[in-house]
């Protein structure tokens, strides 16, 4: 059942993608989140979420090439401002398989 979250991050995905845990984690003022793709032909979003859930900045929404990928976020948010210490998420989707991680920002 793809539907299954596997938090295993050394599984192999069962389809379209696996999301790593971020690193560092804590971090300052930036932090590097690693996924694998499988499908090039679905389009993915990455977008980092604040605990109240609201979405706090999208770093990308597109097609990617089957492999390793890997992104920063800066601790910002879509208006280029810094946001303020604390746990986010960052949560990855293709249309129809997310998965979401937990980061902690520390300043």
């Amino acid at each position: 059942n793809e539907s299954v979250a596997n938090d295993d991050p050394t599984a192999p995905p069962p389809s379209g993608f696996r999301l790593g845990q971020n690193h560092p984690n804590p971090f300052n003022p930036s932090t590097t989140i690693s996924f694998t793709t499988t499908d090039p032909s679905k389009h993915y979003l990455l977008e980092i979420y604040n605990v109240k859930g609201q979405r706090v900045s999208t770093l990308h929404k597109g097609m990617l090439p089957t492999g390793q990928h890997r992104l920063v976020w800066n601790g910002k948010d879509a208006a280029g401002n810094d946001v303020a210490s604390g746990v986010y998420f960052y949560r990855l989707s293709d249309g129809s398989l997310t998965q979401s991680r937990k980061m902690l920002l520390m300043k």
